[in-house]
């Protein structure tokens, strides 16, 4: 039996869960506040829906890299699950930018 795999199955499950969870109650239920206040504090009530489908959106699609990681990994016995996690961190990093970017004037503003 391959143990490592299956603890980093069991970790990586409910992990990528959680975030596709936040994710979908970003994107469709627009729950700004599951984002640090100073994250958000310049965003104008009329871009609250699409500053938080970007981030919603991002959160879903790593949830979902989170998830394959650990099932990937544990198929195949191979590293090549982490490939795909950092792909999917690159993309919500990547929306999340860009939502802060236009809609809050930057990370730190």
């Amino acid at each position: 039996m391959y143990i490592a795999g299956l603890v980093e199955t069991i970790i990586t499950l409910p992990t990528g869960v959680l975030f596709i969870v936040f994710g979908v109650l970003l994107w469709k239920r627009q729950k700004i506040r599951l984002i640090h206040d100073y994250h958000h504090k310049n965003v104008k009530p009329g871009d609250i829906k699409a500053y938080t489908a970007l981030w919603g959106v991002g959160m879903v699609i790593w949830g979902v890299c989170i998830c394959l990681v650990g099932i990937i990994d544990f198929v195949s016995r191979t590293g090549f699950g982490w490939i795909l996690f950092g792909a999917g961190f690159a993309v919500c990093f990547l929306l999340g930018n860009k939502a802060q970017r236009k809609y809050n004037g930057g990370w730190i503003s």
